[in-house]
């Protein structure tokens, strides 16, 4: 049986995205695999994530952090993409691997918080977002442009190492 990734064929990625993956450029990314498959057959990529690694400053979204320029150092995880085979969707796949980035950006002391964009039509990736404890901080009006045609975006957050939303009490 052959799966194709969806999210491949929805959006395009110039070739220095895949080089940048590949090379590990600021990029890391963790892949699922399916090993239950008969004797002398590879594992198969069931699932995958990607994330770059940024500089809080240099964000997008340093008008929401409330960014302390005193802190230079501080950094972000920005999800770049996240895909489940469609047959393996709905089994915790997606959830497993946005656990491992959490994980991961727990593990870098100087990262407050991920951030990622998620098309407004796709409502499975919201529930998903929302049930991992992901805020929705901000609707993007025509940030995705798919075949001629423009898409709003939600943009997610979820802080990390004591980052928190300026507008929290605490």
């Amino acid at each position: 049986m052959e799966f194709v990734l969806k999210i491949l064929s929805i959006f395009r990625y110039e070739s220095l995205f895949f080089q940048d993956v590949v090379n590990g450029h600021d990029i890391v990314s963790w892949g699922a695999v399916d090993r239950s498959r008969p004797e002398g057959q590879s594992d198969e990529l069931i699932g995958f994530v990607t994330a770059r690694i940024v500089l809080a400053k240099e964000s997008e979204i340093v008008d929401i952090l409330g960014y302390d320029s005193s802190k230079s150092d501080q950094t972000l995880i920005y999800i770049l993409t996240l895909g489940v085979v469609e047959t393996y969707r709905n089994h915790g796949i997606a959830s497993s691997l946005i656990r491992e980035v959490i994980k991961y950006a727990s593990g870098i002391s100087t990262c407050r918080a991920i951030y990622l964009h998620v098309i407004s039509y796709n409502n499975p990736a919201i529930y998903l977002y929302k049930k991992m404890s992901f805020k929705c901080v901000r609707r993007l009006q025509g940030f995705y442009l798919i075949n001629g045609q423009q898409y709003d975006s939600y943009l997610f957050m979820y802080y990390v190492n004591v980052g928190r939303s300026p507008c929290s009490p605490l």
